[in-house]
């Protein structure tokens, strides 16, 4: 995957004020472009312990000729000052695309993160609405602060973050196209979507969540609506319209020219597009053990367990899909173009806790219309895409190796007793956990202190964790030393992610110059064609931090065929993490790497708790 994108948080706690949006939008300071030097310096500095001495070396030569004065680099570094002074971020517009929707491959497994929220029981049918219903006013009462402007304004270290995603992820949609896809974001319109679509046994409703005056409609009129939307949806034979989302993009894309031909079909999308979100009932799943169980819930969140189940029950190009299992299996799947995982976890943790106090109240019975159902004229060309789009998706689902598992020993507590950063000590120890193959590590890292802030990238590989990782398989070297190079190679990650954060990193400036290089020159600059480059850009280890007050996790596939994604949640007293791989890859093993990283963690406990703290 050209540039990796996942969908994380930056590893600070955040605090959060209310505030006005736009006034504290103009406030916040532009992206910076950073110093040519600087970042071929430290791009050295991260390639020392992923690329040979030879390569390195050669890279270093190119890297001379790149940034001498009036050179390449140096026009194409003017260039992007210039494009930044002109630009509210000289980078947002240019990640939208290339990351996301340039990007070929299916959105499932390959882009879209998903959730996994605490397992509910559901003893009846009524359990599942009752919980979906909830879920809903929660969702439209975490709305009502983001048209009202009284989202809290959230801060990190002291400084203010831009608040611009939130206003993304409600009423927006992707939209397919042959050679590159767009998002519409419906929420600008004169008159904003009211409605939300449900799908149930692969059939779409509209469901209208506000009355006629503007209030949303109460848990208990939501209840009612969902009740009418499963009686009217009992036959599980229909075609899965909904499975066309998850084919390759340029097959959807021609699919999706062919299936809008048709008037039906076409306002029937449209009402899927332009919908607030989307809630989808799922049929059980295969029962499955209890510590199997998290892992399963994670799988029918990213891609919903292959065509015979639940995979056709979505529109994955939804922004925000709210998924409910009959059998209390419950998360979300999210579309990542807009948004990156804060503002979907924020989302979370405000209905979580809104789901707790609300209860169901009997209100006035002011009759409803009746939700709502999505037509679909069924061609047998559409046939024949739905077929393929199955076929693909059941491939995809026996590819994907998953583990998703909670490590018990300890949490962000034991780190902070430490004095060390609980990010940093995590991803040290997958270093550690990975340790036989020195490889690029990608972490999330967010650019929300300026203006329409995406991410960066945090190099997690490093010469000092690399030098860690070696001693702890050295038994000659004592243990005051392996404290020490821990001390240094977390700090190391600290001071990476410090720099990542105030927009002094490497990954997107590198990318903004090669962009630019694209834009003004006949031929891309040597140091882009280098092997070194392509070495760099192949991140086995995709990682992200994702902290929630709820206990939950995300979940996301791997960025490239022979590597992992690794997302977590540090609580206080245990770690939620979920690991995934490809089964096609014979050299790696999701179950065989969250084994490892609870190995490496008890391992640097251990540690430090035998080295006697006067020694260091």
């Amino acid at each position: 995957r050209k540039n990796l994108i996942t969908c994380c948080i930056t590893p600070v706690s955040v605090t959060r004020i209310a505030g006005r949006y736009l006034a504290h939008q103009e406030g916040l300071p532009k992206l910076p472009v950073p110093p040519l030097q600087q970042t071929c310096e430290r791009y050295l500095t991260a390639l020392t312990p992923i690329v040979d001495p030879e390569e390195l070396n050669h890279t270093r030569q190119l890297l001379e000729e790149f940034q001498k004065p009036g050179g390449v680099g140096d026009r194409l570094q003017k260039g992007l000052e210039q494009r930044a002074k002109k630009m509210e971020n000289w980078l947002s517009d240019w990640w939208l695309q290339t990351a996301y929707l340039d990007y070929r491959m299916p959105v499932v497994i390959h882009s879209s993160p998903g959730v996994i929220l605490p397992r509910t029981e559901f003893s009846d049918r009524q359990g599942q609405m009752r919980y979906a219903a909830k879920l809903i006013a929660g969702v439209l009462d975490f709305k009502s602060m983001i048209d009202n402007e009284t989202l809290p304004v959230e801060y990190l270290g002291g400084k203010s973050l831009c608040m611009n995603q939130y206003y993304q992820v409600l009423s927006s949609c992707r939209i397919p196209g042959t050679k590159r896809d767009n998002v519409v974001n419906y929420a600008l319109d004169k008159r904003p979507p009211t409605h939300i679509t449900v799908v149930h046994n692969f059939q779409f409703f509209v469901l209208d969540v506000y009355n006629s005056d503007g209030t949303p409609l109460t848990v208990d009129q939501i209840y009612i609506q969902l009740e009418k939307i499963w009686n009217s949806s009992l036959q599980s034979n229909k075609e899965p319209i909904g499975i066309l989302t998850s084919n390759h993009r340029n097959s959807w894309g021609k699919a999706y020219n062919n299936l809008i031909k048709d008037k039906t079909n076409k306002e029937s999308v449209r009402a899927i597009q332009k919908s607030i979100f989307t809630v989808c009932l799922d049929a059980p799943m295969p029962r499955a053990s209890d510590d199997m169980y998290r892992t399963r819930a994670g799988v029918q969140m990213l891609h919903g367990g292959g065509s015979r189940w639940n995979s056709g029950n979505r529109w994955f190009d939804k922004t925000l899909q709210f998924i409910i299992g009959e059998d209390g299996t419950c998360g979300l799947i999210y579309e990542h173009a807009p948004a990156e995982g804060p503002p979907i976890v924020s989302l979370i943790d405000h209905v979580v806790e809104y789901m707790k106090s609300s209860e169901m109240v009997r209100t006035p019975m002011v009759p409803l219309r009746m939700p709502q159902k999505l037509r679909f004229n069924i061609t047998p060309e559409i046939k024949k895409d739905i077929e393929e789009a199955k076929q693909n998706m059941n491939i995809m689902v026996h590819d994907l190796d998953m583990k998703v598992s909670v490590f018990s020993h300890f949490g962000k507590d034991f780190p902070k007793s430490q004095k060390m950063s609980p990010d940093a000590f995590i991803q040290v120890a997958l270093q550690l956990a990975i340790y036989k193959r020195c490889c690029p590590t990608y972490e999330s890292a967010s650019l929300r202190m300026f203006r329409l802030g995406r991410t960066d990238t945090i190099r997690s590989t490093s010469i000092d964790s690399a030098k860690f990782v070696k001693a702890m398989d050295d038994p000659a070297r004592h243990n005051t030393e392996k404290v020490a190079l821990l001390d240094k190679a977390v700090k190391a990650h600290r001071a990476y992610t410090d720099m990542a954060i105030r927009g002094q990193a490497i990954d997107r400036h590198l990318l903004g110059l090669k962009l630019q290089a694209i834009e003004d020159l006949a031929a891309l600059p040597e140091i882009f064609m280098d092997t070194s480059y392509a070495v760099a850009r192949h991140f086995n280890l995709s990682t992200s931090q994702v902290p929630a007050k709820t206990d939950c996790v995300m979940c996301f596939g791997p960025v490239v065929p022979d590597g992992y994604g690794v997302c977590y949640n540090p609580m206080d007293a245990h770690i939620n993490f979920a690991v995934s791989a490809f089964n096609s890859c014979q050299d790696t093993n999701a179950t065989r790497l969250a084994q490892a990283l609870e190995d490496a963690l008890l391992d640097m406990k251990t540690l430090l708790e035998q080295t006697p703290k006067a020694k260091l």
